[in-house]
């Protein structure tokens, strides 16, 4: 009898699916060896994007210009051995920039004319939707479909994209002008947001060193894309007990104002909490982190490491937070240590 959708996340894991979890820690750390090779420092962004990778899952990345995340992205694409194509968003771009378009052909032979589809820069496996707030919000919303159905629909034809597929987009939080912040609809696609932070003083004299001399880096296959797609779905069958479901869903759940339960800091300070696809990218977050770690089942701590992205673009501060400096990392943190002393008994 097939498991029914309330216990399949119970379903014990076979020695086969034991044995991938241990290639997947294996290729983990191969990735981050070759990464290493490029990139210097940011391992806490690394694992993020490779969470959300084995999960699935869309990133937006955060940080001012040359933190290299054009470099970071596109050498993660060299070691998972699958295409990358990266989008310069602009005001005058257009969405068939992106997803392509319909152009006449004609059939030299009988003279008979047909419209051929000539695909756009988003048929890849790795997108770099790079400065995404920088085009207009029709432009980006080009992106919807391809994120949520793997699909773009040119024509009024359907034409699949070929997985594995994600977009990882960039936003420069410092210059604003002239930008189209993105709807919430849209930024609750992205499964994390990632802050890129300045690199230490010695991982900056490191980049100096490696960047201005004749040092390229030899960066190896790990990957393919069909060992992606595979390891992907074990990650779905990682298990995960109800004690730890019922965490994330409190979690998620203490962010909206209008739970009885919700903490005073939160009804001071947010003005719409985080939906429930929280609560579903924090338990594949867990899980995602859980193999790349070796692990077979999901802790409390796997869900605390991926809290932050997975809710930082989904508690929205209201003028009382912003007036007095309160951050959506400074909520979810202070959600964070009051569960911790829930759970403490303190």
């Amino acid at each position: 009898m097939s498991a029914t959708p309330v216990d399949a996340q119970q379903q014990p894991m076979t020695d086969a699916d034991r044995e991938a979890v241990q290639k997947l820690k294996q290729a983990y750390d191969s990735i981050r060896e070759q990464m290493s090779r490029a990139i210097v420092g940011q391992q806490e962004v690394i694992d993020q994007i490779l969470i959300s990778i084995f999960a699935r899952g869309h990133c937006l990345l955060v940080g001012v210009p040359g933190l290299a995340k054009t470099l970071m992205i596109r050498t993660l694409a060299e070691a998972l051995s699958l295409e990358f194509n990266r989008i310069q968003f602009t005001p005058d771009l257009m969405p068939s920039d992106i997803t392509g378009t319909e152009v006449i052909q004609e059939d030299k032979t009988t003279g008979e004319r047909s419209f051929k589809f000539i695909p756009g820069p988003i048929f890849a496996n790795v997108i770099l939707a790079d400065e995404i707030n920088r085009t207009p919000p029709k432009t980006q919303a080009a992106l919807l479909e391809a994120m949520q159905e793997f699909q773009v629909t040119a024509g009024g034809r359907k034409h699949t994209l070929k997985p594995p597929f994600f977009v990882l987009a960039t936003q420069n939080p410092i210059e604003q002008e002239g930008t189209y912040p993105l709807p919430e609809a849209q930024q609750d696609r992205f499964m994390f947001n990632i802050r890129v932070d300045y690199p230490t003083e010695d991982e900056e004299m490191l980049i100096m060193k490696m960047t201005t001399a004749t040092y390229k880096p030899d960066v190896k296959e790990v990957l393919t894309g069909e060992q992606i797609l595979a390891l992907q779905d074990i990650v779905r069958k990682v298990p995960v007990s109800d004690e730890m479901i019922e965490y994330a869903v409190d979690l998620a759940r203490a962010t909206r104002i209008n739970e009885s339960d919700a903490p005073d800091f939160v009804k001071q300070w947010v003005g719409w909490g985080a939906g429930p696809r929280a609560s579903q990218y924090l338990i594949l977050g867990a899980k995602a982190r859980a193999v790349l770690l070796g692990r077979y089942h999901v802790d409390l701590e796997d869900i605390r490491s991926v809290a932050v992205p997975v809710l930082r673009h989904r508690v929205l501060t209201n003028f009382s937070a912003e007036a007095e400096g309160i951050t959506s990392d400074t909520i979810i943190e202070k959600l964070l240590e009051a569960k911790q002393r829930t759970r403490a008994g303190v």
